[in-house]
């Protein structure tokens, strides 16, 4: 249910460009002149922070979460000075989810409390509040501090529901469940999976299927080690 956010820098202009098949009648890979200047516009479009996330992306393939924080924090610092703030939130996201891979939970809880919401507050996203607000679900969840857990899930499902966000929502709702199930409210939990299920039929996807039936085998065959 650890999920990272993938930040993707869209570069407008090299793009459009590469996508033409033929430049005044010639085709792109027949004008070397013009692919290096392609190349070059492509290597100056590209700003530090973009470095560093790639080089982040690379740590965190090798299984290197130490090296890819670094990068990230690097990138986040760049993306702060640039004021592209929706990136520098994004970014920071992403740092937090790597301190909770490695455990790092007072580490992950206070990137996302003192820096995420406050730069969210300031561009006045509801969306990345909503995230943060997932973010902070899944560190406390993963901490054991469960009534954290709980009301922080419970304020992204009133945000989702506020923007009409089914999906957000139902994500929302299924960390509630991981929370009751980890309480041992197992009645509780089914309750909340059958309005997921409604919920995923309602808006016809079936990309949650798979965590409904997990979900479902764990709450069985924890009630079966309950009553045995």
């Amino acid at each position: 249910m650890k999920n990272i956010n993938l930040l993707v820098i869209a570069l407008t202009i090299v793009s459009f460009a590469k996508a033409q098949h033929t430049v005044s009648g010639s085709s792109v890979t027949n004008n070397p002149q013009l692919s290096v200047n392609l190349a070059v516009l492509d290597n100056v479009s590209r700003s530090a922070a973009d470095e560093f996330i790639d080089q982040a992306e690379r740590y965190e393939q090798d299984g290197d979460f130490d090296n890819a924080a670094a990068m990230l924090s690097k990138a986040a610092n760049e993306y702060q000075q640039d004021k592209k703030f929706a990136s520098y939130g994004t970014t920071l996201i992403r740092l937090s989810n790597i301190h909770l891979l490695l455990s790092n939970y007072s580490e992950a809880e206070q990137i996302v409390l003192k820096r995420v919401l406050k730069n969210y507050s300031k561009i006045g996203s509801r969306v990345g509040q909503m995230s943060a607000y997932q973010q902070l679900g899944k560190i406390y969840f993963a901490a054991n501090k469960l009534p954290q857990s709980l009301w922080f899930y419970t304020q992204q499902g009133i945000l989702a529901q506020q923007l009409k966000d089914n999906h957000a929502y139902i994500e929302s709702v299924l960390g509630i469940v991981s929370v009751k199930i980890k309480k041992k409210d197992y009645q509780l939990a089914t309750r909340d999976l059958n309005t997921i299920e409604l919920l995923s039929k309602n808006a016809k996807t079936v990309q949650y299927n798979q965590l409904i039936k997990q979900n479902r085998a764990l709450i069985a065959e924890r009630t079966i080690i309950k009553k045995s």
